[in-house]
């Protein structure tokens, strides 16, 4: 619809139709209608299509000029069972004192020139946009697919970064270069952590001519694990999830999807990979974007400090605390019944990631230097990082890399904001998905865990669906509650009554409003057992709430785990972990 009359304060706005996406049920609707909502671009201009039409179909002999062959070297790509566009290749092998890695990534700057049609289109997307069981990609199939995904027993054109990593997990050397590389396997993250887990494996036989090259990336990784240990990096367990649809595309059930070793050998080595390339470019003082976690504001942090003070947690740094002070916590709090909550807390006092040309560090993993490198199929940012990477090979005093610091801040901007852009058009869809899934479900109850409180009621997750509905303050009782916004509660003034993070509770899905996305529920019953020892909340009764959207930030947590009572406040302030 197109506004044509903006509203007064006596007439309502007037707008004309201006295109018909579909009726609003359709199987893909809630897409479509995300996609136009939020304006990504999802069609291919008709002159982008003659420049793609121009891209030869397989390796050609031109393309071989200042590449090494490395087509022998037994490169794997390891990802998930549905995906269509690789990435990334690794290989590594043991050696007397450390190991060798290397990352092969497939070389997008090759096919998609600086400037042209490609290029601008690729900008304008700023990185592929992941929808439940449909992608809008950065680049057209035949790239994304095909001649820039590292499919296996094909020789395909990457860009390599080749590391010596000590015994201890710690980055010594690293070069890179221009490759021909051929993948060996196409390996899924199952079939590795079965490989890894299981001697009698069938894939130790489909695979028995890499199975030493998987065991020697598990050998790495079980170094950089350890050294992501000592550094400080943060790691919160959440439980992804998976909607499963049926032939109509509605959703038949919602399952989670636990990560397994094998992903976490593919995260680490694409880590590295990232480190090694911001300290390289770094050296060569070429403007780039560095991917910059910055680290917690002041209000975060005091309120943040509030809440774990409640369970006699305190977080070491001062006013500025590390990667490292949050981990003790976590540490701390690791078989507690309540360590799901303090890390949600955690995670939500922290700063969104971006992409910009000044350095702060990226405080989660505890970087003093991060960069994306190993993505450029489907992230801009990473585009970018390749062509800096191939001007410091080539730059002399007789050159200009073509990006200025002030070019690279506006990238970053833009490059942040189409990041954004695709989180809150995925989230728009998969709510709708959520919404219509409930709304087959009216009367029903469920267990529900608390995920966030606000003035106005709780957010809560139901279990066994993973979806999250609102329970409204009126439908806690005739009490009036008092919302604690710094220890995440509402508290009863008359009766002592809260609702904390993590609590469990029974509810009845009373409505579910699809043009607004929401899931309202009636509560019924609280599953926990109240503390004999109640906050101290009287002097400080939040009015605000913390500034985070509640729907950010997904609690995965079961809620069969009992949450054991609350210790006083301050009851054992003295007793804050050690670091590691």
């Amino acid at each position: 619809v197109e506004i044509i009359r903006q509203p007064t304060k006596n007439s309502s706005a007037i707008g004309k139709v201006i295109e018909v996406l579909g009726n609003y049920m359709d199987p893909g609707m809630e897409i479509d209608a995300a996609i136009h909502a939020h304006g990504i671009p999802n069609e291919w201009p008709e002159d982008l299509l003659s420049e793609l039409a121009k891209i030869p179909d397989e390796v050609t002999e031109a393309d071989w000029e200042g590449r090494k062959d490395i087509r022998n070297l037994p490169l794997v790509t390891i990802d998930g069972d549905d995906s269509k566009d690789f990435d990334d290749a690794v290989y590594a092998k043991r050696r007397k004192k450390g190991w060798r890695l290397v990352v092969a990534i497939a070389d997008v700057s090759h096919y998609v020139a600086e400037g042209s049609l490609l290029d601008k289109e690729a900008y304008k997307r700023g990185n592929s946009v992941y929808f439940p069981q449909k992608v809008i990609p950065m680049l057209p199939e035949k790239l994304s697919n095909d001649m820039c995904s590292l499919n296996p027993k094909v020789d395909r054109l990457c860009m390599v970064c080749d590391m010596s990593i000590d015994e201890n997990g710690k980055l010594e050397k690293t070069k890179f270069y221009d490759a021909v590389m051929h993948s060996h396997a196409r390996m899924t993250y199952n079939e590795v952590h079965d490989m890894l887990t299981n001697d009698d494996s069938e894939y130790r036989e489909t695979y028995k001519d890499l199975v030493e090259d998987i065991e020697a990336l598990d050998g790495l990784y079980q170094a950089l694990k350890v050294a992501r240990a000592e550094r400080g990096a943060l790691e919160f367990d959440t439980i992804e999830t998976r909607m499963v649809f049926d032939e109509h595309r509605k959703i038949e059930e919602i399952v989670p999807v636990q990560r397994n070793e094998a992903h976490k050998i593919i995260e680490e080595c694409m880590l590295m990979a990232n480190v090694a390339t911001a300290r390289y470019l770094k050296w060569h003082k070429i403007p780039m974007l560095y991917r910059v976690h910055d680290k917690p504001k002041e209000e975060k942090l005091a309120n943040l400090r509030t809440f774990l003070g409640d369970f006699g947690l305190t977080l070491e740094g001062g006013e500025s605390p590390t990667a490292h002070d949050y981990a003790a916590i976590t540490e701390q709090v690791k078989d507690e019944s309540y360590a799901h909550m303090v890390g949600t807390v955690m995670l939500r006092s922290m700063n969104h990631a971006v992409y910009q040309p000044e350095n702060k560090g990226h405080f989660g993993l505890n970087y003093d230097y991060y960069a994306h490198f190993t993505s450029p199929i489907r992230r801009y940012p990473d585009l970018l990082i390749h062509r800096a990477i191939r001007y410091a090979w080539t730059k002399s005093e007789d050159t200009v890399f073509t990006y200025s610091e002030n070019d690279m801040q506006s990238l970053g901007e833009h490059c942040s904001a189409t990041e954004r852009r695709a989180d809150e058009a995925t989230r728009d869809a998969v709510t709708f998905l959520k919404c219509e899934y409930l709304s087959h479900r009216l009367g029903e109850e469920y267990e529900a865990v608390v995920t966030a409180a606000t003035n106005f009621g709780l957010f809560v997750e139901l279990y066994p669906l993973y979806v999250e509905g609102l329970v409204h303050i009126t439908e806690l009782g005739e009490d009036y509650f008092h919302y604690d916004a710094s220890r995440h509660c509402l508290k009863g003034e008359r009766t002592g009554k809260t609702y904390r993070l993590g609590d469990r509770i029974k509810v009845q899905v009373a409505q579910v409003n699809l043009d607004e996305r929401k899931v309202d529920l009636r509560f019924i019953e609280s599953l926990e057992e109240q503390s004999e020892t109640e906050y101290d909340t009287t002097d400080d009764v939040a009015e605000e709430q913390s500034g985070l959207d509640n729907d950010e930030i997904e609690s995965s947590e079961s809620p069969k785990k009992k949450r054991r009572h609350y210790r006083r406040k301050g009851a054992r302030k003295n007793s804050a972990s050690k670091k590691d």
